[in-house]
Order: C-alpha cells, then structure tokens, then sequence
C-alpha cells in the first residue's frame, strides 16, 4: 500500500524590495542631515590646534566678516546685545555663551562684544573656533 505523501507549498518571501527601500532611506536621510546642519549665518572661523567639537549650539552671538551681529540667528546692534543677553538666561552665572566670529573680524569689534557679554552678567562664555587639520 502506497500512501500519498502531503505537498508542501513553499512561501518565500522576497526581501530585495525592502533592502531597496532601506538603501533609498539611508540615502534620503544622509543628504539632508547634511543639508540641516548648513549655518544660516554665513561664518569662517578661526583655526586652532586645540579645538574641541560639539554641536550644542543653542545660545550663540555670531558676528560676520562685515560686522553684523546676530544673537540666536536674530540681528541686532550692539547697543540692544546685553538687553537681549539678559532676557534670554535665567541664570547668567552657569549657563554657557558661545561666541562665533569671522576670522576676519576687527580684534575690537570682538572684544566690545566680550564687554557687552561680561557687562551683561554672563560669566561663562567660550569663542568657537574649527580644528586645524
């Protein structure tokens, strides 16, 4: 007596589209990580051995090649700094300022920003600068 063996169909499942959508994603998102993290604020920076990359860059006071200072991506003068400077930190003694400037910036025109820092209560703040390589 012959018995009937059972036929099994076989389900596969194709993963090679989903692979493609994976490759699309990573792509997708690679480019425009790298678009967000573009400044608005068009700046050179200085050069120094001993600098240190981080990217926390919530409060910061730029200051472009021609002069023009921008607090938290918003212009102003520097008359109208350390009013702005005071409104934004609750607490001036610990909290951090980073200061952005055009390595082709006026020594002056930077260190009457430093006083307008300093005037305004802030104590610890830092000049940002890109590692040489």
């Amino acid at each position: 007596m012959e018995f009937e063996r059972k036929k099994y169909n076989h389900t596969h499942i194709n993963i090679a589209p989903l692979v493609d959508m994976m490759f699309l994603l990573l792509l997708f998102f690679m480019l425009t990580s790298h678009l967000i993290q573009e400044p608005a604020i068009r700046i050179r920076l200085p050069e120094s051995s001993t600098a240190e990359t981080k990217s926390d860059e919530t409060r910061t006071i730029s200051i472009t090649q021609n002069g023009e200072i921008y607090f938290m991506d918003r212009r102003m003068d520097i008359q109208d700094l350390q009013r702005a400077i005071r409104e934004k930190f609750r607490d001036r003694e610990k909290d951090l300022l980073k200061i952005k400037a055009d390595k082709e910036v006026n020594v002056g025109l930077l260190v009457s920003v430093i006083d307008e820092v300093r005037h305004s209560g802030v104590k610890n703040f830092s000049i940002i600068t890109t590692k040489k390589e």
